[in-house]
């Protein structure tokens, strides 16, 4: 399996001090940035805008994971198409046609992803894995940070990681959602590609970012 990376995710970072997280982040060797797009309709929560994108495009050499958590995301992924390299990811079920949708990502420049809520199966998404860069297996209910596990996650991850190999897709395999110390070899073993990392392991609180990254480095043996 190819190397694991790291997306840490901004709805943790410290607003306040912006600057410092992002230059810790990239010392530490962050391979993406994540960023929650909540628009308190297909969601309950709002946070943060294209600005705020466009933003850690401009400060910051890592390209963005963005994340659509919002109705009819076609409207809407033309603001959120920034900086090289970056992947917009959409919910297939917010949009009426979800691979038209995929094409006008890929269209703005950009690389096309879909997340997978958890109670959308694997065979529901299965005819969209041609068209996209990256698929984001929710491991808890979209909306809020600090969930639980849904206990069917890592079975779905492995049914995914299964699929795209069969296939041979080149499609990364994304987790989001209770990235925890304890969850993150069980989500690798499983086929997992990318963490989305959040409150439950690089912002814990317990050590600096440079440092957490390098405990998340050591744990996925990739350091």
């Amino acid at each position: 399996m190819s190397a694991v990376r790291i997306s840490p995710s901004m709805m943790c970072a410290d607003f306040l001090h912006l600057a410092d997280d992002l230059e810790a982040l990239q010392a530490g060797g962050a391979d993406y940035l994540h960023v929650d797009i909540m628009d308190g309709r297909y969601v309950p929560n709002f946070t943060l805008g294209p600005d705020f994108c466009k933003a850690l495009a401009r400060g910051s050499r890592l390209p963005l994971d963005i994340h659509l958590m919002v109705e009819n995301p076609e409207h809407h992924a033309p603001s959120f198409a920034v900086g090289p390299g970056s992947v917009v990811s959409i919910h297939p079920e917010t949009t009426r046609h979800p691979l038209r949708t995929l094409e006008l990502i890929r269209s703005l420049g950009v690389r096309a992803g879909i997340a997978i809520d958890p109670a959308m199966t694997i065979a529901s998404v299965a005819e969209m894995l041609p068209y996209v860069s990256l698929a984001c297996v929710m491991t808890v209910n979209p909306g809020y940070a600090g969930q639980k596990l849904v206990p069917t996650a890592l079975a779905k991850v492995r049914e995914l990681a299964e699929l795209v190999k069969a296939r041979g897709l080149d499609v990364e395999i994304e987790v989001d959602g209770n990235v925890s110390w304890e969850n993150i070899p069980r989500m690798v073993q499983a086929g997992a590609q990318v963490l989305v990392a959040g409150s439950s392991s690089l912002f814990d609180g317990k050590g600096g970012l440079v440092e957490n990254l390098r405990r998340l480095r050591t744990l996925i043996g990739s350091e």
